[in-house]
């Protein structure tokens, strides 16, 4: 069975961009990947310090973006990949597409074009619910893709275990 695909990004704002700084995917047999992003140069702020993160700990375990990029190809070719919509998606994987010069091989879309007899106010609440329910930190791309997962499992687009 086919499941749908979903993905969430972690990032940081500052004053001039949004720096991508962690992502979560599933894959279409269930399974889920989830990596720390390399920030590039040309995105950190002047200072070089991104606010409430640890540039050390984004250097020493970050993936560079090269091999995301890769492994996005390898995972997602040709699918659409299911967000929350809550966040700047679109505009983070176009930052991390465009800064390989690749093209993205996948489509985004909101999980409200796959839910569609939900409206899009009441699948948040859904999704938060999940997340209190569950005990996920939201600001864990992994558990924005797991909520997701349960969300569609409850909506009857997986089968349950």
């Amino acid at each position: 069975m086919q499941l749908p695909t979903f993905l969430d990004i972690e990032y940081c704002q500052t004053d001039t961009t949004l720096v991508p700084v962690a992502m979560a995917w599933s894959l279409s047999d269930g399974r889920m990947k989830t990596v720390v992003i390399t920030p590039e140069d040309d995105w950190m702020p002047e200072d070089g310090e991104l606010p409430d993160l640890d540039q050390r700990y984004l250097d020493e375990q970050g993936v560079p973006l090269l091999e995301i990029v890769r492994e996005l190809h390898e995972d997602l070719p040709d699918q659409t990949v299911y967000v929350d919509g809550l966040d700047p998606d679109d505009v983070l994987i176009d930052l991390i597409f465009s800064a390989v010069g690749h093209e993205p091989p996948f489509e985004l879309a909101s999980i409200s074009e796959l839910i569609t007899d939900l409206d899009r106010e009441t699948l948040e609440d859904r999704r938060r619910q999940i997340m209190i329910d569950e005990g996920l930190e939201p600001q864990l791309p992994e558990n924005g893709v797991y909520a997701l997962l349960l969300l569609a499992r409850e909506e009857g687009l997986m089968q349950q275990d």
